[in-house]
Parts: structure tokens; sequence; C-alpha cells
């Protein structure tokens, strides 16, 4: 197949390649012109399924190959060799159809950061704008939001007695209740505000790509695996990609953007040329440019999963053991769009500080009032909630590299998780504060009973053990193509891949360092700037 001649599709402006988060809006924006044709290449096939829509539907898209790649991690020493799932989406709409729909910017000290780093125009008050003007927030215009945008934002449509009390326990340990986690300064406990529209799931294919896909200028192509760029010289002129095994060729006249991800976008430019040339001999790759910054500084969320079995309150692990309350939770659906099939995976967050020499809240807590052994099995008999914790900074580093040339092979994933010893301490910490929230007053009437990891993990060194055993990725990969100024950073602050021309990566693997909190609306923000600056360059 290697050898196949491509068939020629034909010449568009600007060819985006992956219809996720990114890909969507930006397929919006440049097709805005009736003048610019614009391509949309996506290797998922269409976002018809009823679970893609259905919020709960989550439970059952991760680890569906319908919907999700379905990778793999390498062995992790920092998770006691344990290989992971590592779901992206794999669909219209990207990992915006499979993921938590929490929105959720960050704070402010993260995009500051970015500017500070040399990416001029990256500040939180230059990106701020770019946040409100793709919102349609449930609290209409304000200072922070904004309410003439594509993107429904909504409040969550359900609550539990087990998250209250949670959210009243975080208080009593020194966590302030706020409103309003997008404000700049996330420190505190709320409900997270969602993706959703009257309890249907929202995601950048409904914001951004459906209410225009049958304009003339856009061309959307399904089920087609981009392979590698074309290049004349050191120039972009063109994609080829596969669709049921017949390689097919797109032409660029103005601009080719790489929007498949921190993991498919770094599969094709190390396909075509664009990595440490030192691998890319090894696999026999011609080098196109030498970028030896393609592929490392991924950087992930790790979630401890802590879990405590509790009585006296309801919970979904319950819930989903009587048939007569399932059939309920449908008919409520149904009829009102309510109930726990609209729950995100998580919906209270807690974001908090690991000890009082961190100058802003470091740690993210996603609270559920269900608890199972990982995604993609049933629930657990047994009433309980699981408040997972993150560490927002992590200093730990992985890397995603491509095993062979071949367009149909699985990358490899590293992610070394609690690889440096500031991680491992902020680890322990975290499972400390949670020890400290679950044991306040707040909590006492439901006889809360530590079910992981257990009570037997007490000094430092069983907490840290302990993480390596609960933990797991919270799906927020980002990183692997650094935006930046220095000679390691794979593309400039306007996105363009650095030694060629002609190409852009606009995606969650651009950020320089990750965001404090759940990335997919910072991705979104990210195609918003980089869709200006492609316009305002031509």
């Amino acid at each position: 197949m290697q050898n196949q001649k491509p068939v020629l599709f034909g010449e568009f402006d600007y060819i985006i390649v992956g219809a996720g988060s990114a890909g969507c809006l930006l397929a919006n924006r440049l097709s805005a012109d009736p003048n610019n044709r614009v391509l949309l290449i996506e290797a998922g096939g269409p976002d018809s399924w009823h679970w893609l829509h259905i919020p709960v539907g989550y439970l059952y898209c991760i680890g569906n190959p319908r919907a999700d790649w379905c990778f793999n991690t390498r062995a992790d020493a920092g998770l006691h060799d344990r290989s992971i799932a590592y779901p992206r989406g794999k669909v219209i709409g990207g990992s915006s159809a499979i993921n938590g729909m929490i929105y959720m910017r960050g704070q402010k000290q993260d995009y500051d950061c970015w500017a500070s780093l040399g990416n001029k125009g990256w500040a939180w008050e230059d990106v701020l704008p770019l946040f409100r003007d793709f919102e349609n927030h449930h609290l209409g215009n304000s200072e922070w939001h904004g309410a003439n945008g594509e993107l429904r934002v909504e409040n969550q449509r359900l609550r539990w007695d087990i998250l209250d009390a949670f959210r009243s326990a975080a208080a009593q340990a020194g966590i302030p209740s706020i409103d309003d986690f997008n404000c700049g300064d996330n420190e505190g406990s709320a409900y997270f505000e969602v993706t959703q529209k009257k309890g249907l799931r929202f995601s950048s294919a409904k914001a951004f790509l459906h209410p225009v896909k049958s304009r003339k200028n856009l061309t959307i192509l399904m089920h087609a695996t981009s392979d590698r760029i074309v290049f004349e010289g050191k120039r972009a002129r063109g994609i080829q990609y596969y669709i049921n095994g017949k390689l097919y060729q797109a032409n660029v006249a103005a601009e080719l953007v790489l929007s498949a991800g921190a993991i498919g976008s770094v599969q094709i430019l190390q396909r075509s040329g664009i990595g440490p040339a030192s691998y890319l001999n090894k696999l026999q790759i011609p080098v196109v440019h030498h970028a030896p910054g393609v592929g490392k500084n991924l950087q992930d969320h790790l979630q401890l999963r802590m879990i405590y079995k509790v009585s006296g309150v309801k919970t979904l692990n319950k819930m989903m053991q009587s048939p007569l309350q399932k059939a309920w939770m449908g008919l409520q659906y149904a009829l009102f769009r309510k109930g726990p099939l609209t729950m995100a995976p998580s919906q209270l967050g807690v974001f908090a500080r690991s000890s009082g020499e961190q100058g802003s809240a470091n740690l993210e807590y996603h609270v559920q009032p269900l608890s199972l052994e990982k995604f993609g099995e049933p629930l657990h008999a047994f009433s309980a909630f699981t408040a997972s914790v993150c560490n927002l900074r992590p200093t730990s580093r992985g890397e995603v590299n491509i095993v062979s040339p071949a367009w149909h092979e699985k990358p490899e994933i590293m992610c070394n998780y609690l690889s440096t010893d500031e991680d491992i301490r902020i680890a322990a910490l975290s499972l400390k504060l949670t020890r400290k929230i679950v044991g306040q007053n707040a909590l006492a009437k439901y006889n809360p009973i530590e079910y992981k990891p257990g009570t037997i993990y007490q000094t430092e060194e069983d907490l840290v053990r302990a993480a390596g055993e609960i933990g797991t990725t919270i799906f927020h990969p980002v990183g692997t193509c650094r935006m930046g100024t220095d000679d390691k950073a794979v593309v400039d602050p306007e996105l363009r891949v650095r030694g060629v021309s002609g190409l852009r990566v606009i995606d969650a693997s651009i950020m320089p360092q990750i965001t404090s909190g759940n990335t997919n609306a910072p991705v979104m923000m990210i195609a918003e700037k980089g869709a200006r600056m492609i316009l305002a360059s031509r």
C-alpha cells in the first residue's frame, strides 16, 4: 500500500486535518469567506450514533473503536509498570464527542506563563476575548462570558446529596465554595459548567461544523486517514490519505493545518519527515526538516482515583442495580432531558492547593457519585463516590513517536508519570488532602469508608506507592508540538511549523505548558486564535 500512486482529489486553498475540537472551529472560520476553498479531513465517521449525543454515553464511547482510537501507553515505571488505555476521539467532533463535557479555561497565570516564554499575544488579557467570542453562555454577556458565540455552555441538570456534602466538607477543610471557575482564578468548589444544550452533548461539531456543512466552498471527508504531507522543497503542497486502503492526494494553495491532536499531529509530522533526524533515519524516513521537539514535551493530568464506600445516600451505583430505577432514568431523560442520563462523568469540581507554599490552586478534583474499576467496566455493586485528584502543573514529561512509516500503525506513547520528585511529593500531598476533606463532619452521616487505595497506605512511602497503583489519565494530553521561539519549539507563536512553510499546527499539541484544568475549551480558543492568524496572513 505504501507504494501506491495517489489519486488526485483536487486543490484547495486550505486543508485541515482532523475534525475535532480545533478542526471543526477552523473549518467554520476559514470557510466563512466563500472565496476560500476549504477541505476538512477526518479519519473517523459521522457523529450519528445516539450515544454520542446522550451525555452519559461516554461510558459506551470510550474504549469503543467506533468513536475512539483506543490507544494504549507503554508500561510506565511511575505506574508500577502498568500500561493504561489512552482514549482519543475518532469521529466527527473528535474528543469533544466523547469527553467529559466540562467547560474550563484554566487560570490567568497559565496564559501569562505562555507569554513570558516568548509567545507574544498569548497572555490572559489576549485570550479572554477569544473565549468570550465563541461562547453561548447560559448567563449571557458579561465581563467574563459571551452569549453570541456558537458553543453552548450550561449548568448541569441534576444534583446529588453526596456531592453537596463533599462540597460542604471541602469548605470545612478551608476550600471555599465559589460560583464560577472561569474568571482567571479557579480556586474553590462548584458544580462544573458543561458543553451541553437542553440535556444533550454539544460537541465542537454541533457548535461549529454542522451549522455550516452545506457551504459550497467546504468539503468534508470522513473515514480518511491522513498519511503524510507532500512537500515541494520545504513548502507544504498537499496531503496524502487513505480511504478503504486506497491512496488519495489533495493539494493546497495557501496553507495546510494539522489539527489531529497531541498524538495524531505528531504521527503525521514524523511520517512526513519532520522530527528528530536521527530517529527518522532509523525508520528510513527521508528528513524534510530536523525538528527535535516533535513528539517531546508530552504533558497530561494524572488522576488519582480515591473511592469511598458510603451508606444512607443515593449514588449511581445503587440506582443501576434496580431495573425500576433504570427505567425511571430513561423515562426522565426521554420526557424532560433531566436526570442521571444528562450526567457528565464528573459533576463537582474542587480546585485547591496541595500546601501553603503554592501560590494558587495546583490540584483539581473531579468528584463523582459513582465508582468503577476503570472506564468501560461496570459500576461497583456497592454505593460509593469517587474523588479523583490531579496535579494541575506536572513536571513529568513524556513523548510520542511513530514506530514505523506505516500509516495504520499505532504510535508509542510514553507518559513518564510521577518521574520527578516534585510530582511524587504532590501526589502524596493530594491523597492526604482528600482524606482531610472526607474526614470532615459534613460527610460523617454517610459513613465514608476508603475503598481505594485503602487505609493500609499511611506513610509517605505508602502514599507514593498507592499513587502509582490508582493513577490513570484524565484524558488531557498536550504539548507534543510545543509553541515557542527556541530551537526545540515545533511551532512559532503564529503556530507556523518552524523550518518549513505553508504548514501550521493548531490543536492541544502546541501548548508549551498544560493549562490548570480541563483542556477542551483552551483547544477551541487556540483554534479561534489560529484561524484569525491564518486569515490575517492571507
